[in-house]
């Protein structure tokens, strides 16, 4: 952080208690809330925030699990106002570690983590055998995009598509001869293939989505894998369920968005269906505010989630036109009835 009338760089920390004419705040995604807030509040006439997202050069450093490639400022920002750094009593951190262990983020990342390892050799198989060299194969699995390659494979055969068709059919459409990372050019080519259900819009069949979002591991795999990802789809389905029972039970500004729930049964377990869909998304991307779907999506993942629950927010309009029609032919009869 720089005070600019005094020409001095310091931390927030040493800023706390210090007043200056204009603040000018370098931002990273270690910073905290607390330490922003005291940043932010020392200009009297400006303070201006710089968000950094820059990444240091991977051929020298090599990638690391935690990076994100998708970084943007407003993402960066988003992650400093919901990191607290304030000590929590030992109730408070239990039941934040309960709370943060059981939510729909972290069973998602449990349930790809599993489906990643459960059908690894499998996907490893069908790369050998798609049409690519032996080396160009091998590189394929040894790159760091085969595990994302393999996550769309998995959405794509979550949406209906025969991925053992599919994989050759877009290995044979273009050159991969100038390709730095084939691994990585097959995971787009991939998901800009599959990003629709197979079938045609008539006979297209129901994604097989977890909680409308995530796609499920089908295919083989070891028993003990399957029922390990069958327990994190069941607690899946269940906090999406509590999360919006939760949310109704305090008259929710997001619940109330939706509309009220139906009267007709039909109607109101399709209108059940799709507000849970719309819970799991706010769960998963930890959506606090007061809009139904929060502020527009950054990563590639959420954007593609942000598209299903948008999908489920029309079926619940749809749901409740029938029953605002039906207030109207009452009110019309109940009209008709006065004057008769």
């Amino acid at each position: 952080m720089r005070l600019q009338n005094l020409g001095y760089a310091v931390t927030s920390f040493r800023a706390q208690g210090l007043t200056t004419d204009t603040a000018h705040v370098l931002v990273d995604s270690t910073m905290t809330s607390e330490t922003f807030y005291v940043a932010m509040t020392r200009g009297r006439d400006a303070n201006t925030a710089y968000v950094a997202v820059d990444k240091p050069d991977a051929s020298h450093v090599g990638p690391h699990p935690g990076d994100n490639d998708e970084a943007t400022g407003r993402s960066v920002l988003c992650g400093v106002l919901q990191h607290v750094g304030a000590e929590l009593s030992a109730h408070e951190t239990m039941a934040a570690e309960q709370e943060s262990w059981g939510t729909i983020a972290q069973l998602a990342a449990e349930y790809e983590t599993i489906a990643a390892a459960a059908q690894r050799d499998r996907w490893a198989s069908m790369v050998r055998a798609s049409g690519l060299s032996l080396e160009q194969a091998e590189d394929v699995i040894d790159s760091d995009a085969f595990g994302p390659l393999t996550a769309e494979l998995r959405r794509a055969e979550a949406n209906n598509h025969n991925v053992e068709a599919l994989l050759p059919r877009l290995v044979r459409a273009r050159g991969l001869g100038d390709a730095d990372d084939i691994a990585a050019v097959l995971r787009h080519r991939v998901a800009a293939a599959s990003a629709r259900a197979a079938g045609s819009s008539r006979g297209r069949s129901v994604p097989k989505l977890i909680a409308g979002l995530i796609p499920e591991a089908i295919g083989g795999m070891s028993d003990e894998m399957r029922q390990a990802l069958a327990e994190r789809r069941e607690l899946i389905e269940a906090r999406a369920d509590a999360v919006l029972d939760a949310a109704i039970a305090e008259s929710a500004p997001w619940v109330a968005a939706l509309g009220a729930e139906p009267a007709d049964p039909q109607r109101a377990t399709a209108w059940r269906r799709a507000a849970s869909v719309v819970a799991a998304y706010r769960d998963r991307y930890q959506v606090t505010s007061a809009a139904v779907l929060g502020s527009s999506p950054n990563s590639t993942a959420q954007k593609i989630d942000h598209a299903r629950a948008e999908a489920v927010l029309r079926v619940i309009r749809n749901a409740s036109v029938p029953r605002a029609q039906e207030r109207r032919r009452e009110r019309t009869r109940e009209t008709r009835g006065l004057y008769s």
